[in-house]
């Protein structure tokens, strides 16, 4: 076995006719499950070469032991890269795309709700109908109340302000081909949005039903404040849709103040009184100012994100990165297990 911070890549050890396969899993309070992900991944016979991207994103729990203990006993070639602090997944996601050199990339995460044996249909959905990328669309989603409903609100907001076809369904369980992700990868911004990225590059996107299995652990990492950081994200990294809706919320208002007085004038000149509306003028000073104050905000975050990013703020910061070649013995059992899997 052999570990070491610069190695051969595994691409330059093929033939230039031998495709590859790279599974970036991005890793975050993992420790549970990431061994037993792997280790199902390496007995899948994809027919053709395998490498594995752990991406730890300066996880809370034991998850950076186990993935080294992964590496020391490599049945496939796997590299681990650690993030100096927590970038968020789509951040992972970016890293763990710049240092896979498969021609197909595959994109999960690591808290086995999907079933390696599904990347099987995302491949060949992808190959055979010439795509670029392939959602996996679950059949039914096993995941809490909330998180189904933010997962639905994020889907809405993408098919509003980005290029989304209508209905299909964006999940982090994607295949990928070597094209859109060189693309994707001219992105160097601090607020990365992989979805968003895809629908400005490439419009040959499909998706294919999968499983999607109950969380073993019972507990998720998606909170809401996540939630609330992506909806942020597609709101202003990837469009400006939010600056004309305060434009047109302001040309409504102008005309509702217009109408409004010359409601007044006339009420003067006919009833030579002006009713006097206390409660109903704080009201619409209320709102008014709330308005104010929220497209002001609006602005505001626009002209941060744009401060933070002309700043040179990191999409990420890798501490480490290690690298395995597989065991010989470990490879050969693997290879006994796919030709035996090739003739059942």
């Amino acid at each position: 076995m052999s570990i070491s911070s610069k190695i051969t890549p595994i691409r330059d050890t093929l033939s230039p006719l031998t495709e590859l396969v790279s599974i970036v899993i991005p890793v975050y309070n993992g420790a549970d499950t990431i061994a037993e992900l792997v280790e199902a991944l390496v007995r899948q016979p994809f027919g053709m070469p395998l490498e594995i991207i752990l991406v730890n994103d300066a996880s809370k729990d034991e998850s950076g032991q186990v993935c080294e203990r992964l590496l020391r006993g490599a049945a496939v070639p796997i590299t681990l890269i650690d993030h100096s602090r927590n970038f968020g997944e789509h951040n992972a996601v970016m890293t763990g795309l710049r240092h896979a050199k498969g021609d197909y990339i595959v994109t999960m995460d690591d808290d086995l709700q999907n079933p390696p044996g599904e990347i099987l249909k995302l491949l060949d959905k992808l190959r055979n109908e010439n795509l670029d990328i392939v959602y996996g669309a679950f059949l039914t989603k096993r995941h809490a109340r909330w998180r189904n409903l933010g997962s639905k609100s994020a889907n809405l907001i993408a098919e509003w302000l980005t290029e989304k076809p209508r209905g299909l369904y964006m999940s982090t369980f994607r295949c990928m081909n070597r094209f859109l992700v060189d693309e994707i990868l001219n992105y160097t911004g601090p607020y990365p949005f992989v979805d968003g990225l895809v629908f400005q590059i490439t419009g040959r996107i499909g998706s294919v039903e999968v499983l999607h299995l109950p969380n073993k652990t019972g507990r998720t990492n998606y909170t809401l404040r996540k939630l609330v950081r992506l909806w942020l994200t597609i709101l202003i990294n990837f469009s400006t849709r939010p600056l004309q809706l305060s434009i047109s919320l302001g040309i409504v208002m102008a005309i509702i103040g217009g109408l409004g007085a010359i409601y007044v004038i006339v009420d003067y000149f006919l009833e030579k009184s002006v009713s006097s509306g206390w409660p109903s003028l704080i009201v619409l000073m209320l709102v008014f100012t709330g308005m104010q104050l929220i497209i002001l905000g609006l602005m505001g975050e626009y002209i941060g994100r744009m401060f933070i990013h002309v700043g040179g703020r990191p999409q990420a910061v890798v501490r480490s990165v290690t690298s395995a070649l597989p065991r010989r013995d470990a490879a050969e059992a693997k290879n006994v297990a796919t030709r035996q899997t090739g003739t059942d």
